[in-house]
């Protein structure tokens, strides 16, 4: 109980109300004791106006006047001039003077606090303002014990009303807090315990309800972060099972274009001038369809096969990577470029900055096409003091922001509608086995740039 929300909350309120109080008590009861003052001199003046009515007043009567008041003696200032008007004998001699007229709030909490804290009986002296502007000054001499016993109950009282307020607010408090704030909370906790036993279920996924701005702030964010679970879970079963598919798809298709690739010997022996000129180019792309399907099923096993580092010269590889993609333009207003030395000299694996240069080209193809606009793609290299690099640049109509936010993830990172994702994640990793990196250095509506960066590392 006193560790839950509601319950420490009972306490704090239980506690602040009486601090609440207790502040104010000191002020009280010195209110308290003006009015106590003030009415013993309001009777002191009741008593003396009976012997302005007759000079000869009975000396019993004149004691009981006193009594009645509570006081010792009575003096009245009229027209400047100070009377003693009813006296009798006083117990001692006055231990201290308290002026009413022109007291400070400060003085007369001082005062009231110094009565409550001393036990001793004194006679002390009050002076104050005479009722009805009867007088200029009206001084009395009294006792201060029942003056503090007076202010001792009055304390008392105040301070179990208090309690009993302090009690019944903390209760209210306590009801309202658990019904508005405690309520909610533990609706918004079992939401996310029915979340968690089924995160796929879209039905699990809170909606906001709570009144209470603050509260309702954090349902919607639980609801955005419980929607972003569950989409992203469904999608990593849906590719679980794409992968799945690929992996059969990628090894039944390398058993028919291995086939295949039995039969490019006997094209190759062909007599025919244009068969002689594309067989080795048929016999290319077949051996890297093989390839790819072998390294699409060492994707799904979350590993690509590690480089095997030859020289080679980047300008061949780039022109065949281009013929490739004229074939593939076909009638689109499409033209490529390359930027090469001719005898640039690089150390990489042959097979996979292929498919790192084609994957970079064929997205841009693919994206000038789909603008149905006239576009440009090129490919350019130079050598840095101790790294390659190359560049691949078109003036199609740039990245969506979803595939800038997500361009090297796999599946998420697509750069054109329909596309998977996949190209740019194994671009990626494949740069990333030869040390270097691929980076996006510009993409708006004027073109995209990327950027690869091979290290040199020791050429002997």
């Amino acid at each position: 109980m006193l560790n839950s929300l509601s319950g420490r909350f009972l306490i704090l309120t239980t506690v602040f109300v009486m601090l609440a109080e207790v502040l104010i008590f000191l002020p009280s009861v010195a209110r308290f004791r003006v009015d106590y003052l003030d009415a013993r001199l309001e009777r002191a003046q009741i008593a003396s106006l009976a012997l302005l009515a007759d000079d000869m007043i009975d000396p019993e009567l004149e004691q009981e006047l006193l009594d009645n008041a509570g006081v010792y003696n009575v003096a009245l200032q009229r027209d400047a001039t100070r009377e003693l008007m009813l006296s009798s004998p006083m117990p001692g001699a006055v231990d201290a003077s308290f002026d009413l007229r022109d007291a400070t709030p400060w003085v007369l909490v001082r005062d009231a606090l110094a009565r409550l804290i001393d036990p001793q009986d004194r006679l002390i002296r009050v002076l104050g303002y005479p009722q009805r502007d009867a007088g200029e000054l009206i001084e009395v001499t009294m006792d201060s014990a029942p003056l503090r016993a007076a202010m001792i109950e009055y304390g008392l009282r105040i301070l179990m009303l208090s309690a009993v307020i302090s009690v019944i607010t903390a209760v209210l408090l306590f009801m309202a807090v658990r019904r508005f704030l405690v309520a909610p909370i533990k609706g918004v906790v079992n939401h996310m315990k029915r979340f968690a036993d089924a995160p796929e279920d879209a039905r699990s996924i809170i909606r906001p309800t709570a009144g209470v701005k603050e509260l309702r702030e954090a349902e919607e964010a639980l609801q955005s972060l419980e929607t972003q679970l569950s989409q992203s879970l469904r999608q990593k079963e849906r590719l679980a099972q794409l992968g799945g598919a690929v992996a059969r798809v990628s090894h039944d298709l390398r058993n028919i274009l291995t086939s295949a690739q039995l039969f490019t010997d006997r094209i190759e022996m062909s007599e025919d001038p244009a068969v002689k000129r594309l067989a080795p180019k048929l016999v290319g792309s077949i051996t890297r369809a093989v390839s790819l399907c072998e390294t699409t099923l060492a994707f799904g096993k979350a590993e690509e096969p590690a480089p095997v580092l030859t020289q080679f010269n980047l300008a061949a590889l780039v022109n065949e990577v281009l013929e490739a993609e004229r074939l593939a333009i076909g009638d689109h207003d499409v033209s490529l470029s390359e930027d090469i030395p001719a005898t640039m000299q690089i150390r990489g694996d042959p097979e996979q900055l292929y498919r790192v240069i084609a994957n970079l080209v064929r997205n841009a193809r693919q994206a000038i096409i789909g603008n149905g606009e006239p576009g440009e793609i090129s490919v350019s290299a130079r050598a840095a003091e101790s790294e390659w690099v190359i560049r691949v640049t078109d003036t199609g109509p740039g990245l969506p922001a979803k595939a800038r936010d997500h361009l090297f993830q796999p599946f998420q990172g697509g750069a054109r509608k329909g596309g998977a994702g996949l190209g740019l994640a194994i671009v990626a990793e494949l740069v990333r086995n030869h040390g270097g990196s691929l980076s996006l250095t510009g993409s708006d509506s004027h073109g995209t740039c990327f950027e690869v960066r091979l290290p040199m590392g020791d050429l002997t």
